[in-house]
């Protein structure tokens, strides 16, 4: 009986080799199209969700419940004109979308979406060992997605350097001052956790936390730190596009598919956080929070059941903490520019290396199962010494005038 590997070429490797380079082939293929769809779906979750926050109706015309909303959206975007205004840079206007929806989409490359898959179970492929559910299983993963994040700075920048526009402009400014003061803080997080589970692949980080604890027990306050949303310039971190002060920021410019790549990578990037924040502090597909006290848990290498059962636990956890962020931005109001620098540059940093420090400690004494009592110990650091530390001037301070009621005279 012919089985797969007699249709494909010689030029391919063979065994164990091969069939990971199939399982990662389509990993990849499958997550990308199922995220470009979830991506589309996520706009009419988050449409919904706020009509129900503010007791309006939402989006309820277009097919049942408007969930054919998104297509309708779609369309729209194509078929609008798409203007480019004379005054702009039309190369860097051009490729700047591109600039910034690419990294939000390679990034999920490296998220373990399942366990380990054993071919032998499946026997119309004639194919014998294991390969892991993840589209490429490097040694440097969290490192990678962190780097990947970075790269989207670039695409507002050159969109908002190129439409030659002072909001633009301002926008962009704004937009990469952001991201740049809270890379600093998600990557020392980041490097809290690599501690913590002594790995840097998410895999290791996900086997990790099955042994022990999910890392939001043992590291709540990481966990917050890292769930902050300024990478996505969503509320309340929005600044970027402020429509109260910059018209649009960054995208005033724009018009058609160009001005919905924007918005298509920003919500790129809420998926892509998401998953990212399940396998760093909630156990990726582990459904038992406290594997080293209930001695149970979805085995790590099974068939296709399993695999699915992972999967289906993984997108579960990506979809409640999507929904979270959508939540907390009809819910919060809108820092101004220097507050969020200030929380970043005095809040958010040196808190983080505080965590960092306190995290070597424990991992070097070997008491890393009490790694929750360090946390509520930066917190009480952070909430007793954090007032009586410098702090910048107050741009609110009110000068005293003659005849004023604030005046001291």
């Amino acid at each position: 009986m012919q089985t797969l590997t007699d249709f494909l070429p010689a030029w391919l490797p063979t065994g164990a080799s091969l069939a990971q380079l199939i399982a990662s082939i389509t990993v990849v293929a499958l997550a990308l199209h199922v995220i470009l769809g979830a991506c589309a779906y996520t706009i009419w979750l988050e449409r919904r969700l706020s009509a129900w926050m503010q007791d309006r109706v939402g989006p309820n015309r277009v097919g049942p419940f408007g969930l054919l909303q998104p297509i309708a959206d779609g369309l729209k975007f194509f078929m609008k004109e798409d203007y480019t205004p004379n005054h702009v840079d039309k190369g860097m206007f051009t490729i700047a979308p591109a600039l910034l929806a690419i990294p939000s989409l390679i990034g999920f490359v490296i998220i373990p979406w399942g366990g380990i898959l054993d071919l032998s179970t499946i026997p119309f492929l004639g194919l014998t060992g294991q390969v892991k559910i993840v589209g490429a299983d490097v040694n440097i993963g969290v490192v990678y997605m962190l780097a990947i994040a970075s790269l989207s700075v670039y695409g507002v920048a050159i969109g908002s350097w190129a439409s030659n526009n002072k909001f633009a402009f301002l926008g962009g400014l704004r937009a990469s001052a952001q991201i740049i003061s809270y890379e600093i803080p998600m990557g020392v997080c980041m490097l809290a956790v690599i501690l913590m589970c002594g790995s840097f692949t998410p895999g290791g980080i996900i086997a990790g936390q099955q042994a022990h604890v999910w890392n939001i027990f043992q590291q709540p306050l990481t966990a917050i730190l890292f769930y902050a949303w300024a990478e996505t310039n969503r509320l309340p971190f929005d600044l970027a596009e402020c429509e109260s002060e910059l018209v649009g920021g960054y995208h005033t410019e724009y018009s058609s598919m160009r001005f919905a790549l924007f918005f298509l990578a920003e919500y790129f990037n809420m998926i892509a956080g998401s998953a990212l924040f399940v396998v760093l502090f909630l156990g990726g597909w582990s459904v038992n929070p406290f594997g080293a006290y209930l001695h149970w848990d979805l085995p790590l290498v099974g068939g296709l059941p399993l695999i699915v059962t992972q999967i289906g636990v993984m997108a579960g956890k990506t979809f409640l903490v999507v929904s979270l962020g959508i939540a907390l931005r009809w819910t919060l109001p809108r820092f101004r520019f220097d507050q969020l620098m200030r929380l970043a540059w005095e809040g958010m940093i040196p808190t983080a290396l505080l965590i960092l420090t306190c995290t070597a400690v424990f991992v070097y004494f070997g008491i890393t199962q009490w790694m929750w009592a360090g946390s509520l110990l930066c917190l009480m650091i952070v909430w007793f010494v954090g007032p009586r530390l410098p702090k910048s001037a107050s741009p609110n301070a009110k000068i005293g005038m003659l005849g004023s009621r604030f005046s001291p005279a």
